[in-house]
């Protein structure tokens, strides 16, 4: 077999010599490192409806080179369960594939291993011809509802188009752990919300979920941007950006992930460090929504820009502190380029969405955020919101505004 993003981009040789059954048509990918409790996870997609199509999940257990004994200790008891549980309910058209593998402590993380696992599933859609066989990313503490599998295949089998999909997602609002960790977990989540809504508010086509845990893109468009990064962080923000650009990005919102909100050290941002954060005090504050209504002007006059002559008219128009971000980040500059490399509308809209795409806009709101607005509490900021796209709605908690952009979400 020959393949040439095997070739040049994959991390490593394969690590699964056995071949797929030839309806495969879903790989799950798990990064697990540390992970006490893998086979709540393994119990979980198991007991998941069959899809028509054959099922693989590959578990990617991980530690960096320079890993201390307690960490390779739980691995090593992690990957003696897990692959005890892969025996046990071993079928043709169901598998568990269970790796361990240590990486070089510069590249060591979630990115890496997530990397592993999604090149593996590459090459195991290859060896039967299945280039646009479905690679999930699922996390090593998330469980998913029963319909998980089957809601993901009926949705390609309708979005026949779509190249990758983020997948909704509920975390637990009660439980075992201490209440702090649930108070913080309805802010974050809803923090995750609000800033999705109000990017739609402002009409960015780039307004997804962008979660590790809840996202699912086909080998071939996997393929073709070159695969996953090796981001220690925020490797699923910046991977989903590319697939987003290719256009045809869609939202399944007809089953559930459910991430753990659990308090976590493993990385430098996200769920596990904010709640981590918030428990010793430190507040969950929202952006300014006024940062987003200044955001909506703009994005409105991206369909004049192709034809605007006067520049400094336009430039004039513009809320100060997008004219500012627009003028630290050369945007007569990139304008031009943009318009001579265009030759429609349509184009000139696409191309200038790849440049002002996600992770431009999410600089500007950090930029708005340090020069022009101050973070703001959960309640005010999203009753701004609220109050655009609902007038007669009225929130009096966070955990009531967080099922309202629930609902709103699911059925969008």
């Amino acid at each position: 077999m020959s393949n040439f993003y095997l070739q040049k981009y994959a991390y490593c040789q394969e690590q699964i010599k056995a071949r797929p059954c030839e309806g495969l048509g879903i790989i799950v990918v798990i990064p697990c490192f540390n992970e006490p409790d893998l086979i709540s996870t393994l119990k979980s997609i198991h007991a998941c409806d069959k899809p028509k199509c054959a099922v693989e999940v590959i578990v990617v257990i991980n530690a960096p080179e320079n890993a201390d004994e307690n960490v390779r200790l739980q691995n090593s008891s992690t990957y003696d369960e897990a692959i005890a549980f892969s025996k046990e309910v071993k079928s043709n058209h169901f598998l568990f594939h269970i790796l361990n593998v240590e990486l070089p402590i510069r590249d060591a993380g979630v990115g890496l291993a997530r990397k592993v696992g999604m090149d593996e599933a590459v090459s195991r859609f290859e060896k039967i011809r299945n280039h646009e066989g479905l690679i999930v990313c699922l996390d090593a503490d998330s469980l998913v509802d029963n319909h998980y599998l089957t809601e993901i295949e009926k949705h390609f089998e309708i979005n026949k188009k779509s190249v990758a999909a983020s997948i909704y997602f509920e975390h637990p609002l009660e439980g075992k752990l201490e209440s702090k960790v649930y108070e913080g977990i309805v802010l974050y989540e809803l923090f995750l919300r609000y800033y999705v809504n109000a990017l739609r508010y402002a009409g960015h086509p780039y307004a997804f979920e962008t979660i590790g845990s809840s996202m699912v893109v086909r080998s071939n468009a996997y393929q073709a941007q070159g695969g996953m990064n090796k981001r220690k962080a925020g490797e699923d923000f910046y991977f989903l950006q590319k697939m987003i650009a290719l256009g045809k990005y869609t939202e399944i919102n007809a089953t559930r992930v459910i991430p753990s909100p659990r308090i976590s050290n493993r990385v430098p941002f996200g769920t596990g460090r904010a709640i981590g954060d918030f428990t010793n005090g430190k507040e969950i504050l929202f952006y300014d929504f006024r940062i987003f209504t200044a955001l909506k002007k703009f994005i409105e006059s991206v369909s004049d820009l192709y034809r605007i002559q006067k520049m400094e008219t336009y430039l004039s128009t513009l809320p100060e502190c997008v004219l500012n971000f627009l003028k630290k980040n050369e945007f007569e500059k990139v304008l031009e380029e943009i318009k001579t490399n265009t030759s429609n509308q349509e184009n000139f809209e696409k191309r200038f969405f790849n440049w002002f795409n996600g992770f431009l806009v999410l600089k500007y709101v950090h930029y708005a955020t340090e020069h022009f607005y101050n973070r703001v509490s959960a309640l005010e900021a999203t009753h701004d919101l609220m109050l655009v796209i609902n007038k007669n709605e009225k929130i009096k908690s966070e955990k009531e505004a967080l099922l309202y952009w629930r609902d709103s979400d699911k059925n969008s």
